[in-house]
């Protein structure tokens, strides 16, 4: 990996600067990718735009920058992304600072102090993804830092990467419109792309969505990723069509990956949340879910008995394990339903008993 520091002046950064919401912030030149298309917007408030400016009139040196190199000769800003805005929009004349434009020397002649400012420090990175990965990681640590998914798409930027950007990172982008009452992700951090690439790979895994992006970097598009969101979408619309505010932020992608081709009975599947809805045993609603997918009872988090019933319990068994009739200490023992809640037994005094460990073991691998 090669890491390089370079000086540069306000005039050489500024030259080619556009700025557009759907093209993105262009600059030095035009090699310069300031922010990305879709990616989120500018955030410095106008203090923060000021002050950098007087720190340039003052002939004070900035923090440093941190730019990545493409394969094709163009630039990305990892770090340094605000400063880089509020200068230019400055040489652009979009704001006066204490009163005064840049050309405030009089006849349109920009300030040569600004624009012969040789301060500007700008580390700039070579290498393979993995390598550039780890450096932008180490140096995230100024201003505003970078999600995690920011990070990998500063690493894998590319003609995929924009295409996908179009879907899925906006307020108001085409996933959003669709997912909106599915999922809870700020999509302005591209959160929702990283969830729609957790989905797509059925993984968590940092490497594992690092490869994906990498074996797609170069893709003309990002239809694969869309068209597999859109039918995670489409099969839990179709699977669960009265919705519940307990769908908002369930990993559908997973439910998807893993029962989407199986035939599943739609009526009998609503019929069943219906139930469990009112099931005053089913302590996690939002666990309904899943248990109607795979009856996993680990998903409900099912009531459990409180300490005073087991302790009842236990003194009218004596401390004896009604299974294995030996004598415990309270401590050893567990309360269990006896008849089982999924056989309609319900969490009551009435159908309680203190089991051992052991037995209690035994029975619930029945």
């Amino acid at each position: 990996m090669k890491i390089n520091l370079i000086h540069i002046t306000v005039a050489e950064l500024a030259a080619g600067y556009k700025d557009s919401d759907e093209e993105g912030v262009v600059a030095y030149g035009g090699l310069l990718n300031v922010r990305p298309k879709y990616q989120r917007e500018f955030i410095y408030d106008d203090e923060k735009r000021n002050e950098v400016i007087r720190s340039m009139q003052k002939g004070f040196p900035l923090n440093v920058m941190y730019w990545a190199k493409n394969d094709d000769g163009t630039y990305e800003v990892l770090d340094g992304q605000q400063r880089t805005i509020s200068i230019c929009r400055y040489v652009s004349h979009d704001f006066s600072v204490d009163g005064k434009y840049i050309d405030w020397m009089g006849e349109g002649v920009p300030d040569p102090k600004i624009m012969q400012y040789d301060k500007l420090m700008i580390y700039v990175c070579e290498g393979s993804y993995e390598e550039k990965l780890d450096w932008f990681r180490i140096i995230n640590i100024a201003g505003v830092k970078l999600s995690d998914q920011e990070l990998r798409n500063a690493t894998f930027t590319g003609t995929w990467l924009t295409d996908a950007k179009r879907y899925f990172s906006k307020n108001g982008c085409a996933a959003w419109k669709i997912s909106s009452k599915y999922v809870q992700v700020k999509v302005n951090r591209q959160e929702l792309l990283e969830l729609a690439l957790k989905w797509i790979t059925d993984s968590k895994d940092d490497k594992v969505l690092c490869q994906y992006m990498a074996d797609h970097q170069h893709n003309a598009n990002a239809n694969e990723l869309w068209l597999y969101f859109q039918s995670v979408i489409s099969w839990t619309g179709t699977i669960f069509p009265h919705y519940r505010k307990e769908m908002k932020g369930l990993p559908w992608g997973w439910y998807y990956n893993h029962h989407g081709t199986e035939n599943l009975d739609t009526v009998k599947i609503n019929e069943e949340i219906d139930r469990l809805m009112l099931d005053n045993d089913v302590d996690d609603k939002k666990g309904i879910y899943a248990y109607v997918l795979d009856h996993d009872e680990r998903h409900l988090h099912l009531r459990k008995f409180d300490d005073d019933v087991k302790r009842t319990v236990y003194e009218r068994q004596k401390g004896v394990c009604p299974l294995c009739q030996k004598h415990f200490d309270f401590e050893e023992m567990e309360g269990d339903h006896i008849t089982p809640w999924r056989l309609g037994g319900k969490t009551v005094i009435e159908n309680c008993q203190m089991l051992c460990r052991d037995c209690n073991r035994r029975k619930s691998g029945k």
